[in-house]
Order: structure tokens, then C-alpha cells, then sequence
């Protein structure tokens, strides 16, 4: 059987990693059993806002929810793609995990920060790949997808599939899907993208953390570039199968150019 991956679009509470948890536990639990992956928006566990206040909420990667993570995968035979602010030592990052059900973990830590995130946060250093049911798979984080070379490095590094998570504003929603669309397309690989939906509420910020609108519209993106699946703004889940054989036939016919 091809792959099946899901991309759980949610609402996310901001500084309240317990209620998120428990939300990403609500959501893995009611998926179907057939899915092997499935990906959570950008920051699903705790939130972010731009300022100080963000280091209550943010988690070790060695900590009980994780770990609590990672249970779940095992208990429910489903990889794991989730975003967090990370606590290591005294730097924060915007981190993606990997948690597989045979317990092993992998990071990716946001390399691109976007406007005041890079007011809190530390960037990462470097792009990560992790073996999945969907062949070799790099792991992307909202802004990321801009940025063409670290496209074109995961393309030499032999990527079937990425999974992003986002959390893009509802404004430039077309931005998203476009963006999808192009790093399925310039790398000739299945593309899932999980967004975040809802809005940011002003949370008792003194400094101008404004409300947002976030654009939900998650997608499952062909090797060619078209939408294969796609969601509006509505809390969902999107449920795909990535067929091995669509992605060998699309690398036939460009390689054949």
C-alpha cells in the first residue's frame, strides 16, 4: 500500500502547552488507522508570541511532553511531525520533531527566522533529512519555503517528500500554496504542508504582539506541482495517499527532457 500521510490543520493556543498537547493527542487519536505520517502546523505545541513571555511556555526536547509524544507515536503506529519552541540551555529555537514509532527522534531547528522572531530566538544551522514511510524526506518550517538553494541542497540530498509546517498569515495565504507548490515542482517530490488556522489573540502583550489571522489552506502538493489535496480554513484533517508510482513517473518524464 502507497504511504498515507495527513496534514492536521488546528488552531493553536499561545503559551499553553498542555491544552495544544492535549489538542495534538485529540487529533492524532481520531485520524485514520492507514496513516503512517502525519504533520502538525509550526509551533502546534506551544504557540509563539515576539517576546519574553514565549520562554514560559517553551519545552525541552527531553521533557515529559515530548516524551508523551513519542509514546503516542508508538501507541498509535504514526510518525510524528510537530513544532515547538525548544528550550536548550539559553538559547530558544523554533523546532520541528520527528518522532517515529520505534521511538527515534529528529530535529530540525528553523533556519530563516521571519521579522521579531529572530528578536527571541536562535537560528538553526543546518537542514535535516529523516528516513519515513514516504521515502527520505527533508523537513521545512513556514519561511523556509522561500528560500530556493536550501531547496535545491535538499534535492542533493535525495528527498521523495518534504513536510512543512506553517503558520502563514491568512493576508498571504496564496503566497503559501504558490510556495508549495514551486519546492514540489523544483525538486520533483511529494510536498505536505500542515498550516495553522484561527487567529492570535493580542495575549496580554505590552510591546505590539498584534492579533493575527492565520491562513490554514493546508495542502498535499504532486511531484508536478498540482494539488493533489487541499483544505480552506477550517480545523481539519487532510488524509493522502503518496503513490511511489506517481513520484517515479514524474522523475521519468523530467528526466527525459
Amino acid at each position: 500500500m502507497p504511504p498515507t500521510v495527513a496534514a492536521c490543520q488546528l488552531a493553536v493556543d499561545d503559551l499553553a502547552p498542555d491544552a495544544n498537547l492535549a489538542a495534538v493527542e485529540s487529533r492524532l487519536r481520531g485520524l485514520p488507522e492507514a496513516v503512517d505520517v502525519a504533520v502538525f502546523p509550526e509551533y502546534a505545541l506551544t504557540g509563539f508570541v515576539p517576546e519574553g513571555r514565549v520562554a514560559d511556555a517553551a519545552l525541552p526536547l527531553d521533557g515529559d511532553r515530548i516524551d508523551r509524544l513519542g509514546d503516542l507515536a508508538a501507541a498509535e503506529d504514526t510518525a510524528l511531525v510537530v513544532g515547538f519552541v525548544e528550550t536548550d540551555g539559553d538559547d530558544l529555537h523554533n523546532t520541528t520533531a520527528y518522532l517515529a514509532p520505534d521511538g527515534d527522534v529528529t530535529t530540525y531547528r528553523k533556519r530563516h527566522l521571519r521579522g521579531r522572531e529572530a528578536e527571541v530566538l536562535t537560528a538553526g544551522d543546518d537542514l535535516v533529512t529523516v528516513d519515513t514511510p514516504a521515502g527520505t524526506a527533508g523537513i521545512l518550517t513556514c519561511y523556509d519555503l522561500n528560500f530556493v538553494r536550501d531547496s535545491a541542497d535538499l534535492v542533493d540530498r535525495g528527498t521523495d517528500a518534504l513536510f512543512v509546517g506553517g503558520a502563514w498569515p491568512a493576508a498571504y495565504s496564496e503566497n503559501w500554496r504558490l510556495l508549495l507548490r514551486a519546492r514540489a515542482l523544483d525538486g520533483v517530490r511529494w510536498v505536505v504542508g500542515a498550516g495553522r488556522t484561527g487567529r492570535r489573540e493580542n495575549v496580554g502583550s505590552e510591546d505590539g504582539a498584534d492579533a493575527v489571522a492565520y491562513a490554514g489552506r493546508s495542502l498535499v502538493v504532486r511531484p508536478d506541482g498540482g494539488i493533489h489535496a487541499a483544505l480552506d480554513r477550517r480545523e481539519d484533517d487532510l488524509v493522502a495517499e503518496l503513490d511511489p508510482d506517481t513520484l517515479a513517473a514524474h522523475r521519468e518524464f523530467v528526466g527525459s527532457v
